[in-house]
């Protein structure tokens, strides 16, 4: 009782004018008396009264009183809102302990919350690593049949020598593609040759009077040359960029898809065996769950084998008309080219470049920038 006594004397407010100094107070024996009277009486909460309003009321966050005998003014006493100051930190720890043992799923929404999406990301991951097990597991069963001849397969005969004649072309593009890659290095390598042996010629005829003109005949013949094997070079380029494009891309391409077709031929041929070793056993009430799950997972399958079976035949299809329209033009460029080239009409090489819309490089365009070898 004492202590609760000295509590509440103890967050006494002392009025203050404002200016922020004391009013008209009485004297420090008078609040001592005061005090003291409090502490031998004490405040009568029946008379205690709430002001509300808050900040914004002449007495926000204030508790009047009622008047204490020897002093003229109500006393005011303040409830103390920072946890520092109250003076039974035991009495708030027990309400807050009880509020917790209240309401106990407040505390732990958010740890369940968070165990439920990591059960749930490790639950799918589960399955999935499951599902693919059971896939490889039965796709390798199949392959494994096939090639010891126990097991059956899926052949679409017009569209299985489609393929083999689309690889077969692929095999023999690359061969031309590599040819004509060396080609271009040598013939380049002998335009070099060519360029410095006019400079030479050039630089002899002016220092050696009695074969000036001879040398000059060979020094205009070489540059010639080399400007026709620069023009050459431009269509034997142009011819081997063509058919890179052809072969390592729109082939590529094709033959991707045509490998996603296989593989889907392979799990439908897969859950095709399962499904039918699964009818010629029995027919409880397991077995037949089992079937119908089989009978989805094939026909699953299945749907998917059809698309990848249209989608490559598409592609086949187009990649046909690509080659021979691209070929064509390609393969005419670089007989005129190279007729003209060796046949020393530079009249005619410079028609077959404008023609097949040929952009020759300027010299020295394939060499870095003084700012990029900085």
């Amino acid at each position: 009782m004492a202590d609760s006594i000295m509590s509440k004397a103890a967050t006494m407010e002392i009025p203050i004018n404002s200016n922020g100094d004391t009013g008209s107070l009485p004297e420090d024996d008078s609040l001592e008396q005061d005090l003291q009277q409090v502490m031998v009486s004490g405040p009568n909460l029946n008379e205690t009264s709430i002001v509300s309003g808050g900040y914004g009321g002449p007495a926000g966050g204030i508790i009047p009183t009622s008047s204490i005998k020897g002093r003229a003014g109500p006393l005011y006493i303040r409830m103390k809102s920072r946890g520092a100051n109250l003076p039974n930190s035991q009495s708030c720890g027990s309400r807050l302990a009880h509020h917790t043992e209240q309401h106990p799923g407040s505390t732990n929404h958010n740890t369940n919350s968070s165990e439920e999406v990591t059960r749930g990301v490790a639950v799918e991951k589960l399955d999935s690593v499951k599902k693919w097990g059971i896939n490889t597991y039965k796709c390798t069963k199949q392959m494994f049949s096939e090639r010891f001849g126990r097991g059956s397969r899926t052949v679409d005969l017009e569209l299985e020598a489609q393929i083999d004649v689309l690889r077969d072309t692929k095999s023999k593009y690359e061969n031309i593609l590599r040819l004509a890659t060396a080609l271009t290095s040598h013939f380049q390598s002998m335009v070099q040759t060519q360029q410095a042996l006019g400079d030479t010629f050039t630089d002899l005829s002016q220092k050696s009077p009695e074969l000036q003109d001879e040398f000059g005949y060979n020094a205009e013949t070489q540059k010639l040359l080399c400007k026709n094997g620069e023009s050459l070079l431009g269509a034997i380029n142009f011819f081997v960029s063509s058919v890179d494009t052809l072969v390592n891309k729109t082939m590529e391409d094709t033959l991707m898809t045509i490998k996603l077709y296989e593989n889907a031929r392979l799990e439908f041929d897969a859950y095709r065996s399962d499904l039918e070793e699964l009818s010629l056993g029995p027919r409880d009430a397991a077995a037949m769950v089992r079937i119908e799950m089989a009978q989805h997972e094939y026909q699953v399958h299945r749907d998917k084998y059809e698309r990848l079976r249209s989608d490559v035949t598409i592609k086949l299809k187009f990649l046909e008309e690509n080659k021979v329209k691209v070929m064509h033009k390609q393969l005419l460029l670089f007989h005129n080219a190279i007729s003209a080239y060796f046949a020393g009409n530079q009249q005619q090489l410079e028609q077959t470049l404008i023609q097949f819309n040929v952009k020759l490089k300027p010299p020295g365009s394939d060499k870095p920038s003084w700012l990029e070898e900085q």
